[in-house]
């Protein structure tokens, strides 16, 4: 008995640390991914009140976006309106080509994370949401669609930023 309460203390607080370690690391869903906070090179999470104007975006299950290019300017804060118009799970995600393959590369080993992070929407079939993102420099955006399949199917997109 005795040696069982031990290895069951020793057990919770071994899973305590490493939920506080995830948590102190700004852990994304599981993935151990930090996820932009503060202006990054894509450009930070926006003010709605100070948004200059909305951008419907629609995702299907053909895996494309529509539009699947945009067009802001620089110091820009934008509504992106997000609707899947498909019966199974899309997810529009901002980032560089580099973070949106590394992160599409990890969701491909654990499918079941959501993104709930400023820079992203992930919504269920026939669901919609929104993203308030400043584009503060000039250069391109992509996103991308990283539910497992989705973006090397070609469900990506870019946003340039003039």
């Amino acid at each position: 008995m005795k040696d069982t309460l031990i290895r069951f203390t020793q057990a919770a607080a071994l899973a305590l640390l490493v939920a506080g370690a995830a948590q102190a690391a700004g852990e994304h869903a599981g993935h151990g991914m930090s996820m932009p906070a503060a202006s990054t090179p894509i450009g930070k999470p926006g003010d709605a009140a100070r948004a200059t104007r909305t951008i419907d975006v629609d995702m299907t299950d053909a895996m494309r976006f529509t539009p699947d290019r945009i067009e802001v300017k620089a110091g820009e804060t934008v509504r992106i309106n997000v609707r899947n118009s498909g019966k199974i799970r899309h997810e529009l995600v901002l980032g560089t080509d580099a973070d949106l393959k590394a992160h599409y590369d990890m969701m491909m080993k654990d499918p079941g994370m959501r993104h709930e992070e400023a820079n992203a929407v992930s919504l269920d079939a026939g669901k919609s949401g929104q993203i308030v993102w400043r584009f503060d420099k000039a250069g391109t955006v992509s996103f991308g669609c990283l539910e497992p399949g989705h973006y090397s199917a070609g469900m990506k997109g870019a946003v340039s930023v003039l």
